[in-house]
């Protein structure tokens, strides 16, 4: 992203509105995987996503009562609030390619070893909360 947005025109943002702004995304996305961790932690279950097979709990509470991702979002506001501070409107292809990555390679083998641990219960999860937001 960085390297993208030395090569292209900046947005025409103000220096202190951008900075300002791409704090207060900072922050808000780093709510989100807090939150993510905290479910996790009090339902003693793994926070790993290398291992969803691991999980011995079905968190949906808390954060996951509205994304099934609440830690990618997250990753995906820093993103976000990295093309801001760049003030590069190119930049936002990066959160684009993280979230069809995620979705891709990390998100779909997580979601696959969710429905085969937990079966009808992750189903019926799946279809009440949205995978991103």
């Amino acid at each position: 992203m960085w390297c993208i947005a030395t090569v292209t025109l900046p947005l025409p943002l103000e220096d202190t509105f951008r900075r300002v702004a791409a704090g207060v995304m900072f922050v808000v996305g780093t709510l989100f995987p807090v939150a993510g961790v905290v479910a996790f932690r009090r339902a003693k279950t793994t926070v790993d996503p290398r291992t969803p097979e691991a999980s011995s709990t079905l968190v949906s509470s808390g954060i996951y009562r509205y994304s099934r991702n609440p830690m990618y979002v997250g990753f995906a506001v820093w993103l976000l609030a990295w093309a801001v501070f760049l003030g590069s409107g190119w930049g936002l292809l990066g959160v684009m390619f993280f979230v069809l990555y995620m979705n891709h390679f990390q998100i779909a083998p997580e979601e696959r070893a969710l429905r085969a641990l937990f079966g009808d219960e992750f189903r019926a999860y799946e279809q009440r909360v949205r995978r991103w937001l």
